[in-house]
């Protein structure tokens, strides 16, 4: 012990010591997630609620069924999406006016193979399930951590004129992989450990 490097020991040290609280907190993340999965599910099965307004959008309203008053579509984005027959597409997505004044409502109102189709809807009362906006946030962007609450989005039950309807949102489609993210951090913290006992016996000899 008394010939063990001081320095290279502390840091190491700490370094895996840090490792281990990250897989910790993962598996904390994990039963936290699982939770939240859980208040997704029973949401499903929740009498209509009115559409909110805003975002973040509470966790008591994803999945819930509701429905909004297009009023007007001041205008359509596509995304890259799927249909609930399971075919690939692009979704479109209304702006919709619902009053004089606020946010109004983002709805999707179908897929469609060919990304410049050009939706003849222009409003009306829609019904749908509750999920959030597509997230267009960069990777480098969710890593620095300015990913801004997504706005609240409605996908429609029925499809608008020429579309297919867009896969329902759904909890399983939530992924939960802070197991899998521990488990790394663990196995980081183990491979560290033996790469310096290793370090450490050729030192010696």
């Amino acid at each position: 012990m008394k010939r063990l490097p001081l320095i290279p020991t502390l840091i190491v040290g700490l370094a895996i010591a840090a490792m281990i609280a990250l897989g910790v907190w993962q598996l904390q993340r994990a039963g936290e997630k699982e939770a939240l999965l859980a208040l997704y599910r029973a949401n499903l099965d929740k009498p209509t609620m009115t559409f909110p307004r805003g975002a973040p959008i509470p966790d008591a309203a994803m999945f819930r069924q509701s429905s909004v008053m297009c009023l007007e579509v001041a205008g359509w984005t596509t995304h890259g999406g799927r249909a609930a027959d399971g075919t690939t597409g692009y979704r479109h997505i209304a702006r919709c006016r619902t009053g004089a004044e606020g946010p109004g409502a983002l709805v999707d109102m179908g897929v469609a193979r060919d990304p410049t189709v050009k939706p003849t809807w222009s409003g009306g009362q829609v019904a749908g399930v509750i999920t959030t906006e597509p997230d267009s946030t960069s990777l480098i962007g969710k890593l620095a951590g300015r990913s801004p609450p997504l706005a609240p989005m409605l996908v429609a039950t029925e499809p608008a004129p020429g579309l297919q309807a867009s896969a329902p949102p759904s909890p399983e489609n939530v992924p939960n992989n802070h197991l899998a993210y521990a488990g790394q951090w663990f196995f980081f913290a183990l491979a560290a450990g033996v790469i310096y006992f290793l370090a450490l016996r050729r030192r010696a000899r």
